[in-house]
């Protein structure tokens, strides 16, 4: 095994196990020792962040997992961004995310949004209790593929039509697909509402998000 082959090992691991101290050291490791930063995150990230979800699906890991490996992936990817974006590295696709108005529920969205960054995806995260007219202007300023909405309660899942609807009458709702989720949301009432996809959990979202961006 190389170095960098033990670097990458280290930093899967710091991920799944949570630790953004390790995750962080780790990834100043790789790039003092001159790794790709992009290998970084190919090699070591997306497998990681990938492995947390299947893990998750298995109900071996829980929501206070999930959440220390998206801290981890985090710490690691704020030391990489900068360089990601003075070597033009591709990334997966643009996501435009937030938790609808009249909702402050953000731990779901968080996931989604930090597995989605761990996925290799460029992610815009408008926070949570978010107006229609503002996913409106972040699609006509950051013309991302994927919108993202998130509820947690049934009384704002209403909101996610209103989206939708805004996207429509902004004349911006044929560049984007429309993914919703969240505790009460269903796959019919995405279909309902109009939306593209559902994801029931923050994996599937994940996985629903790569197969649009390659259609």
């Amino acid at each position: 095994m190389t170095d960098n082959d033990s670097v990458l090992g280290s930093l899967r691991e710091a991920i799944l196990k949570g630790d953004n101290k390790a995750s962080a050291a780790l990834t100043n490791d790789g790039l003092a020792a001159g790794m790709d930063p992009m290998d970084l995150v190919t090699h070591a990230m997306v497998p990681a962040m990938d492995e947390v979800g299947r893990l998750f699906e298995c109900e071996e890991y829980f929501v206070p997992e999930l959440l220390l490996s998206a801290r981890a992936m985090k710490a690691a990817l704020e030391i990489l961004r900068p360089l990601l974006a003075a070597s033009g590295a591709k990334s997966a696709g643009r996501v435009v995310i937030g938790t609808v108005k009249g909702d402050l529920h953000d731990i779901g969205k968080n996931i989604v949004s930090a597995m989605l960054e761990g996925g290799g995806f460029e992610v815009i995260d408008l926070g949570a209790d978010v107006s229609a007219q503002k996913f409106v202007e972040a699609v006509q300023e950051r013309k991302p593929q994927l919108v993202c909405l998130s509820a947690l309660l049934t009384v704002t899942m209403t909101s996610m039509k209103t989206i939708i609807e805004a996207l429509q009458q902004a004349g911006v709702r044929d560049s984007v697909k429309v993914l919703v989720g969240g505790a009460p949301v269903t796959a019919e009432f995405a279909r309902q509402v109009g939306a593209d996809g559902y994801g029931e959990n923050a994996t599937v979202a994940v996985s629903l998000a790569r197969k649009f961006v390659q259609l």
